[in-house]
């Protein structure tokens, strides 16, 4: 038989399974469940979904970002206790992401006003805050192994975003026997499980109890407190995955707001210059900016909160399984069911934002030109699974753009109505486009 004929039949019996499959568990699914989308055959639900379980997948529901149940609980916990103990929300991380900031000053002073491309500028200086913590130092910024590094979590963040990624998910029992663009994210993954596995390593052979250097050296102490303990989820898989649930999530999605914030401000010129003028008044030229200044810069303020409000930069937030059947309004929500939060519904929300699809600032200001709050901005998620790391994400924010635009002024290359701000693919990620900028110093 010809190779095309056998595929032809090998395609066509997954269909039957996969159909066979579906018919069967919609006839034992108990209790009501939510309204949703008509499935297509073979396709289900993929024109209307766009997930992350490829991400999820590969992850196997180990590692504090995609846990449920106890082991979320206990590595929460413990996560966030070591996370307050080298310095997250305190002064101590305020210096270091100061330290940082004044290092990509020197690097953007090197372009000379000339155009570049800004990703591996800001996913540098991003990532070096958070390298620090979970792994007790910075790199080099020309070091060969941290920009390999970068370049794999920006390119995973934007395969898991493709469909590629999505098929790969909802038929993966066919799709991993096929060749193609959706095993790249697996490879990208597991390169950097691998990085992490070795710093563990290398921690073990110097780690002193008594002196915890990192969040590697606190997980590995509290592996040997409780190696005696079976229901104990401190362990080398769960160290390794939670480094990297850190690593990853502390360089891409601030360096990503970042530099869709600087894209918003060049389309936007007149905002960018009344930021300016704010630093100016409060700040000066001078003088370090620093967190206790964002309570004097309501407009700033409200400025980084419409940037992070319009880029969404996970839409859809990340999944959680429901681990009993659950009723919710009315509707039964199967045991093992994931759970998506759709931020970016309640981020485009009308009865909270006049013109949720207008970069407006406004939106996070009162009739005063006071910073007013908003129920709605949960860029970080909310309850019990809101982001780890808000509290150092929002100092970075606030400092690094106050940084940059004390010592710099951005220009675009093309006229501010030509400037395209559309995702270049989204998905799991809003991933910003990629673009070049000019920065002229003040």
């Amino acid at each position: 038989m010809e190779l095309g004929g056998a595929m032809t039949i090998f395609l066509a019996l997954c269909l039957s399974c996969l159909l066979l499959l579906s018919a069967w568990k919609k006839m034992h699914k108990g209790g009501k469940l939510p309204p949703g989308p008509t499935p297509l055959p073979f396709l289900g639900n993929l024109l209307q979904l766009k997930t992350d379980e490829t991400f999820k997948s590969f992850m196997a529901g180990f590692g504090v970002a995609l846990a449920n149940g106890e082991r979320w609980r206990q590595l929460r916990r413990f996560s966030l206790t070591a996370l307050r103990n080298f310095g997250m929300g305190k002064r101590s991380i305020e210096e270091r992401i100061q330290e940082e900031a004044q290092y990509l000053l020197e690097e953007f002073r090197k372009t000379r006003g000339l155009p570049f491309d800004p990703i591996f500028f800001l996913s540098r200086t991003v990532s070096n805050v958070i390298s620090a913590v979970v792994f007790g130092s910075r790199f080099d910024y020309e070091d060969k192994t941290f920009l390999s590094l970068l370049r794999m979590i920006n390119e995973s963040f934007v395969e898991m975003s493709t469909p590629w990624a999505q098929l790969y998910d909802m038929y993966s029992c066919v799709m991993q026997y096929l060749p193609g663009r959706h095993h790249r994210i697996y490879h990208l993954i597991e390169d950097l499980k691998a990085f992490i596995a070795e710093r563990v390593k290398i921690n073990q052979a110097s780690l002193d109890p008594n002196a915890p250097r990192d969040f590697i050296d606190c997980f590995l102490i509290q592996m040997e407190k409780e190696k005696k303990n079976p229901n104990s989820e401190f362990n080398t898989k769960n160290l390794v995955l939670t480094t990297l649930n850190l690593f990853f999530a502390g360089t891409e999605t601030v360096s990503s707001t970042l530099r869709y914030g600087f894209l918003f401000l060049m389309k936007y010129p007149e905002v960018e210059e009344k930021v300016h003028q704010e630093i100016d008044h409060v700040i000066g030229r001078n003088r370090v900016p620093a967190s206790e200044d964002r309570m004097k810069m309501p407009y700033t303020d409200a400025v980084i909160h419409e940037i992070q409000r319009v880029t969404d930069i996970v839409p859809m937030g990340v999944p959680h399984t429901v681990i009993r059947d659950t009723q919710f309004r009315g509707y039964t929500l199967p045991k093992g069911t994931n759970v998506f939060p759709l931020l970016g519904s309640v981020l485009r929300d009308t009865k909270y934002f006049s013109h949720p699809e207008e970069f407006n600032p406004g939106h996070f200001l009162d009739e005063n030109g006071r910073f007013k709050k908003n129920d709605a901005f949960v860029p970080f998620s909310s309850g019990k699974r809101v982001c780890l790391g808000e509290a150092m994400a929002r100092m970075e924010l606030f400092l690094y753009f106050t940084t940059i635009l004390q010592s710099f002024s951005l220009k675009a290359l093309l006229p501010p109505k030509d400037i395209d701000i559309s995702p270049k693919v989204s998905g799991f990620g809003n991933v910003p486009p990629t673009y070049e900028m000019c920065l002229v110093p003040r």
